[in-house]
């Protein structure tokens, strides 16, 4: 071991002490930053897991959506037939019909009330 002053061996002593102690803090900084990305990390992971639980929930809508709009398209091919058939049945159209008057109550009844 070298010998020294006891003057020059203090401050040695206070160097190595002084950088022992900024590494000491560096690598805290560096563990605290570390759990920080970790944390992150799973956190995100959590709200990926999320996503895709809503994705597949928006999915089952988005089908019984799709299924509904093919029914009633169905519905309306079904109602446009019945209407033509009606309209064959009796050729005469809706303009036709007297209008309708609230006072009388009734647009397809001619007679008034008493």
């Amino acid at each position: 071991m070298a010998t020294g002053t006891p003057d020059s061996q203090a401050r040695f002593g206070q160097s190595v002490k002084g950088l022992l102690t900024e590494k000491v803090n560096t690598c805290g900084t560096d563990v605290i930053a570390l759990t920080k990305q970790v944390l992150k990390g799973s956190r995100s992971s959590e709200l990926l897991g999320q996503a895709a639980r809503n994705m597949v929930l928006q999915e089952d809508a988005i089908l019984h959506s799709e299924d509904s709009l093919r029914k009633m398209a169905i519905i309306t091919t079904h109602l446009q037939y019945q209407q033509e058939a009606i309209q064959k049945k009796y050729p005469f159209t809706w303009t036709s019909l007297p209008p309708h008057r609230p006072d009388d109550g009734n647009a397809f009844c001619n007679h008034k009330r008493k």
